[in-house]
């Protein structure tokens, strides 16, 4: 990976629209028949979108795969295309399948993680953006049925994204090795465990993994 290329992709970075309406978004990802658009965390999956739509003339998609486990994109070395909220979550993002991360590495090197980071406004109490997402889904999603079904509280919808900032992270063997995990020795309903995702604490990067910087006003 040169230094032009990472020109080449900061460049096409700076074109991305900087306030994502959920609303629109999902109607968006629904008319292009994006297989996501009826996911209730839609801020991640749009960001994924959009990426596969800026950057469709240079990367390709989903075509690095280890297991069962792809990769979002790919141009000279993997790529993962993430979202987060600085205004209400932490600063630990996970990222993806460790296995699958560990290989990478060992086979081009680093992989690379382009971080959306933005500030969330979460939906009214009423729930009218949840109430909207459901109808245009055709109903409740079994995530919400099973929720129900278990009496757990549901979570506000975050309903508008306004990105203030893009991050190029190379993620190498060093990296790695100070990176914590996601779903170690968890298990799944049918007693199987859980494959472990790299979880990655952006407090923690130094100025070597943190290749570009992009501000947005």
């Amino acid at each position: 990976m040169e230094k032009e290329d990472i020109e080449k992709i900061v460049d096409i970075l700076k074109e991305m629209p900087t306030l994502w309406n959920g609303r629109k978004a999902i109607l968006e990802m629904k008319k292009a028949k994006f297989n996501q658009w009826k996911q209730m965390e839609w801020i991640g999956f749009y960001f994924e979108f959009l990426c596969q739509k800026y950057f469709k003339d240079i990367m390709e998609f989903h075509k690095i795969k280890y297991g069962n486990v792809k990769f979002d994109g790919f141009y000279k070395v993997p790529f993962d295309f993430k979202a987060h909220a600085i205004n209400t979550e932490s600063h630990q993002v996970i990222i993806n399948d460790t296995e699958a991360t560990i290989k990478a590495i060992e086979e081009y090197g680093f992989v690379i993680v382009i971080m959306a980071l933005g500030e969330v406004e979460y939906n009214d109490v009423e729930r009218t953006f949840q109430k909207w997402h459901e109808n245009l889904k055709g109903g409740k999603s079994n995530y919400e049925l099973e929720r129900i079904k278990r009496g757990a509280i549901s979570r506000l919808r975050k309903c508008e994204f306004d990105l203030k900032e893009i991050m190029l992270i190379k993620i190498d063997k060093s990296t790695l090795e100070k990176c914590g995990s996601f779903q170690k020795d968890f298990r799944n309903a049918d007693g199987s465990p859980r494959r472990s995702k790299v979880l990655l604490n952006l407090e923690e990067l130094n100025d070597e993994e943190v290749i570009r910087r992009i501000a947005f006003e």
